[in-house]
Order: structure tokens, then C-alpha cells, then sequence
């Protein structure tokens, strides 16, 4: 990609602008495989009945216990021979679900400004905003043993991922002011 970009002059903001929609697509598309395979990236135990407002989903979309999951953790399923034959012993949050319905908001929130954003590279540093945003708040809720201080890995990158894009937008439009003066 980077040497037909480089051979046709291909700029590099144009280049992201082009990935940052199809790269939340495929992020949500990782997360279904996370979720039906049940490898561990669960969320935190939900103990929580299931609000009212949510009666008429399936009681999966609110806690799961994520049998035959591909790592055999918690407890064997009665009945069950052969590989995979456990559950989680409490229901969890299905984060990967989750993160799969952010991930398809994100990807048709950006698929309709596309073509509204006038400034090269934008739409990708928008992009690592929202997909900072939605990760950091799943992580609010999801299994994390990785700690750095107060924080887990996750929400450092988390972070990370907001603040290079605040500070993509800043100086993408900050450049392409100056571009604009220079032109008249």
C-alpha cells in the first residue's frame, strides 16, 4: 500500500482519511471472532439484573457466561466431552459484543462525514478519537490485569489515541490555515 501510494503521489493524510472507516470496520469484524470464540477478552462479572428497557433483547447481550469458550475457563459443562466443554461459572459482560455494535456506530459515523471533510487527515484523527473513546470506556468494564499505576495498558493507549488525535486536528487545520493565507 505504501508503495502504490508513493509511486501514484499519494498523500499520506489522504492515504489514512481512506483506512480510517474500513479500520473500525475490521476492529468490530476482530471483536466478533473475540466474542463467538469466548477467548477471554470478557468484561467484568455482572451481577446486575437486567433493566427493564432492555427486556425484550436476549438476556446474552446483558451478561453471558460464555460456554465452550476456546480457553476452558471456569467450570465444566455437564454432559460436555471433547475440547472446549467449559463456562465462566458467573455471568460477565460481553464486551466484545459491545465493542462490536460501538465499532459499526463508529464506521457509519464516519462513512457519512467522509465526504464532508474538506482538511486531509481528519477524518482519521476523528477516527482515533472516537475508537480512544469507545475503548476506554469498555475498559470501565471489562476484565483487565495489565496495570500501569491506577491505570490498565488500555486506558493509557486509550488516552493516547484521543490526544494524538486532538492533536492531529489542531495542527491539520492550524496548517492548512496557514496554507490558505499563503494562497492569497
Amino acid at each position: 500500500v505504501g508503495y502504490y501510494a508513493k509511486k501514484n503521489n499519494i498523500k499520506l493524510e489522504h492515504l489514512v482519511d481512506v483506512f480510517a472507516p474500513v479500520l473500525i470496520l475490521a476492529y468490530g469484524i476482530g471483536r466478533m471472532g473475540c466474542h463467538f470464540s469466548g477467548d477471554g477478552d470478557w468484561g467484568i462479572v455482572n451481577t446486575a439484573s437486567k433493566p427493564d428497557w432492555m427486556s425484550f433483547l436476549p438476556d446474552w447481550m446483558w451478561s453471558y457466561n460464555y460456554p465452550n469458550n476456546v480457553i476452558n475457563a471456569g467450570e465444566l459443562i455437564p454432559g460436555c466431552e471433547g475440547n472446549f466443554c467449559h463456562q465462566l461459572a458467573e455471568n460477565v459482560y460481553p464486551t466484545p459484543f459491545y465493542e462490536i455494535i460501538m465499532a459499526g456506530l463508529i464506521f457509519v459515523f464516519l462513512w457519512s462525514i467522509r465526504k464532508k471533510i474538506k482538511i486531509a487527515g481528519v477524518l482519521f484523527c476523528i477516527y482515533l478519537i472516537l475508537n480512544g473513546i469507545e475503548r476506554f470506556l469498555i475498559e470501565k468494564i471489562r476484565i483487565n490485569h495489565d496495570m500501569i499505576g491506577e491505570q490498565t495498558q488500555a486506558e493509557i493507549i486509550s488516552f493516547s489515541l484521543i490526544l494524538i488525535g486532538i492533536l492531529g486536528i489542531y495542527f491539520l487545520n492550524k496548517r492548512e490555515g496557514n496554507t490558505s493565507t499563503q494562497k492569497n
